[in-house]
């Protein structure tokens, strides 16, 4: 069954949310895991392609955009739109909802800033898994 961590930001940007992703996907990918990130729209998809390259100095996480090409990368960037197929096993959801294919992934992670907006769909976030039965965690990030 997929498990779901949601990772509690300090900050309450939106930019915040994007470095902490590419940390997040950097660390899986140096434990092995293969990665699909779940960006809210295609711009903030395209930024996060930027920042894979520049989120810290000598990082290297190679990635490429679910739709551009077949060649087989650790890390998938795409919007929820986009179904990733059976490609990953931990998806990093920055979308406002939870993507209709997250169950095919091991696991789950959901990041949250500090902003009102942004935890009041997190909650929401956490009550539908909650609801349909996934072992939920948190973790407070500062």
């Amino acid at each position: 069954m997929t498990r779901v961590d949601f990772y509690l930001l300090a900050t309450d940007d939106e930019a915040g949310c994007e470095r902490f992703a590419c940390r997040l996907a950097e660390k899986a990918f140096r434990a092995g895991h293969r990665i699909y990130l779940n960006g809210a729209s295609r711009q903030q998809v395209e930024r996060l392609d930027e920042l894979l390259w520049t989120f810290r100095p000598g990082s290297f996480v190679p990635h490429r955009l679910a739709d551009a090409g077949e060649e087989e990368l650790p890390v998938l960037i795409g919007c929820s739109e986009q179904d990733p197929g059976e490609v990953a096993d931990v998806l990093i959801n920055l979308a406002g909802d939870p993507p209709p294919f997250f169950s095919r992934f091991r696991r789950v992670a959901e990041i949250v800033n500090r902003s009102p907006e942004q935890r009041a769909k997190g909650r929401a976030r956490y009550r539908y898994y909650q609801e349909r039965g996934y072992p939920l965690a948190h973790h407070n990030i500062d």
